[in-house]
This record gives structure tokens, C-alpha cells and sequence, in this order.
């Protein structure tokens, strides 16, 4: 992502970096197939407020402004609008310049110690909730406002940041993940959906389904799906793992064994039709063995 940045009020560099590094994840994430290119502007309240009260009638100053410049259909986003977004192609860029933001750095600052987080944090959630707008997302209906934050939670994720506060807690927000990676499934055979978000201590998040196979037992469940993704991706240390199904379903003894190989005190979420339960995998899988155990056993 083309970032042509406009800064009237400062931010560090290290903050303008992984900014940057967030924009191309949104691209990443919504599988956006051509370049594309936006304008920030880091601006002031005062700014900000000026802008609201000469294009929206409001006279205060927000957090995050967006303006895009492609009209998306009904229900489509960026991803599957490749057509429009080539309308946009600027030629001096090379890239489909796709909107404007206008950041306010001191409702970062403010936002940041308010949440209890870093404004490096602030700062990229803002630009990422932002260019999600320039993608086409939304948060007026209820259903749009919760595609809109599990977009933005996938792409905070995958460049290792998260907004802690913000609509609920951190379980809802895995719990809702794993809900959405339920809808991925590959299960023809048993029309058994499952999904779920293994988070890791670090705040990564790795989601899961379950894939079948016409060879039965060739089948991943979801939970080893993720924990398959995140270990190949160098992760190692988990705190929770969120798991949905249509009826309660507690991971299976195999992955139970799988969760036990990295995290034997992992809190386990299972959500179904609305409901939650929670359980420690050692209560789950008493007298685990794993790698403890061959310690324990090279000892003796």
C-alpha cells in the first residue's frame, strides 16, 4: 500500500512504520490483487474539527475521518471489486488510489492512555479502521459492524496488535473469530461445522476449521488446524483457544493431546446457539502426558 502522508503533527517514526506495515496487511487480508494508494494526514483536534464541520456539519473533532473514492455495491468490498478500484488507477503512482484519512494525533494520545495501551497501538488500529472504511466496511447494522471488526481484528493480528477495550472483552472478540472460522469449514461428510481462534500470549490470533476428507481419517479438526498454522508460523506459547460448533463440543482427545504438547494450562472456550463454557485443558486431559513428562521420565 502507497501511503502518501501528510504530517502537520508529529509521530514518531517507529509509530509511522508499523502504520505502514498494517496498511499492507489490509491489502494481505482483504486480497486486494492490484496496487493501491491512500493519502494520511496526521493532523491536530482543531484540524480535524474543521474538516467534520466543512463536510459533515459536525462541529467536533474524531478520532479517524475517511473519505473513499470508490462506491462499493451493496455488500462487496475491495476484494471483489477489482474493476472499480482500476477506475481509480493514477498514473504518476502507478497504483488505485483508493481514499483519504485524517488521523488525530491527540485523540490517540488521549485514546491511548484511556484504553491503557501504547499510542503505537492507538495510531494503528485508527489507520486500520480507517482504510477498512476505504475498502467499503461498515458499522451502522449490527451484522456490517461485526464483519467490520472481525476484519479488523484479522489484520491487527496478523502484524502482532490488538485493540484491548474496545466492544466487549478479549474472549467475545476470540469468540467471535472462532464463530467466523467456523464458516470456512470443509465438512461435507459429517455437515458438522467447526472453528476456532487459538490466541497466543504474545496477542497473535490463528484460526482454524475443521477439513474432512473422503479418506475418514485423514480429517484436521479446527482446533489442530490452528495449532498446526501457528507453530509454523514460530509460535509456541498459548493462553486461550476459542472453539464454536453448532451443538456443544469440547476438542477431541487427539487434539486435547495437541494442546497439552504447548500449553497444558490453556483456558478452553466452547461456544454454541448463544451459549458459553469455559474449562482448563488439565480439566479437560487430567495427568496429561507431554513434554514434562519425558523430562520427568529421562530423569528417572
Amino acid at each position: 500500500m502507497l501511503i502518501d502522508w501528510n504530517i502537520l503533527s508529529g509521530m514518531g517514526s517507529d509509530i509511522l512504520a508499523r502504520m505502514q506495515e498494517a496498511a499492507d496487511a489490509c491489502l494481505d487480508a482483504e486480497k486486494v490483487n492490484v496496487p493501491c494508494m491512500i493519502s494520511v494526514c496526521l493532523c491536530g483536534d482543531d484540524y480535524i474539527r474543521d474538516i467534520n464541520r466543512q463536510f459533515r456539519n459536525m462541529d467536533s473533532a474524531t478520532d479517524v475521518l475517511s473519505f473513499p473514492t470508490v462506491s462499493y455495491p451493496a455488500g462487496r468490498t475491495a476484494g471483489s471489486c477489482e474493476s472499480l478500484l482500476r477506475h481509480e488507477y493514477d498514473a504518476d503512482s502507478g497504483a488505485c488510489f483508493i481514499g483519504d484519512l485524517f488521523i488525530s494525533t491527540e485523540h490517540v494520545a488521549s485514546q491511548a492512555a484511556e484504553y491503557g495501551h501504547s499510542q503505537m497501538r492507538e495510531a494503528v488500529y485508527l489507520l486500520v479502521h480507517g482504510i477498512c472504511h476505504l475498502m467499503g466496511y461498515d458499522h451502522i447494522e449490527p451484522q456490517d459492524k461485526e464483519r467490520m471488526r472481525n476484519m479488523e481484528e484479522k489484520i491487527l493480528s496478523s502484524v502482532d496488535v490488538r485493540r484491548d477495550g474496545e466492544d466487549g472483552t478479549d474472549d467475545e472478540k476470540l469468540l467471535s473469530l472462532a464463530r467466523e472460522a467456523m464458516t470456512r469449514s470443509y465438512s461435507p461428510y459429517s455437515s458438522y461445522p467447526v472453528g476456532a481462534a487459538l490466541r497466543c500470549t504474545d496477542g497473535r490470533i490463528y484460526l482454524g476449521c475443521n477439513i474432512e476428507n473422503a479418506s475418514f481419517s485423514l480429517t484436521n479438526c479446527a482446533e489442530r488446524t490452528a495449532v498446526f498454522k501457528a507453530v509454523s508460523e514460530g509460535a509456541r506459547s498459548f493462553d486461550t483457544i476459542a472453539i464454536a460448533a453448532k451443538t456443544k463440543a469440547w476438542p477431541c482427545g487427539a487434539c486435547r493431546q495437541v494442546l497439552n504438547e504447548f500449553a497444558p494450562e490453556i483456558r478452553v472456550l466452547v461456544t454454541w446457539d448463544g451459549h458459553v463454557e469455559e474449562k482448563k485443558l488439565s480439566e479437560l486431559l487430567p495427568e496429561g502426558f507431554g513434554p514434562r513428562s519425558m523430562d520427568q521420565n529421562t530423569q528417572e
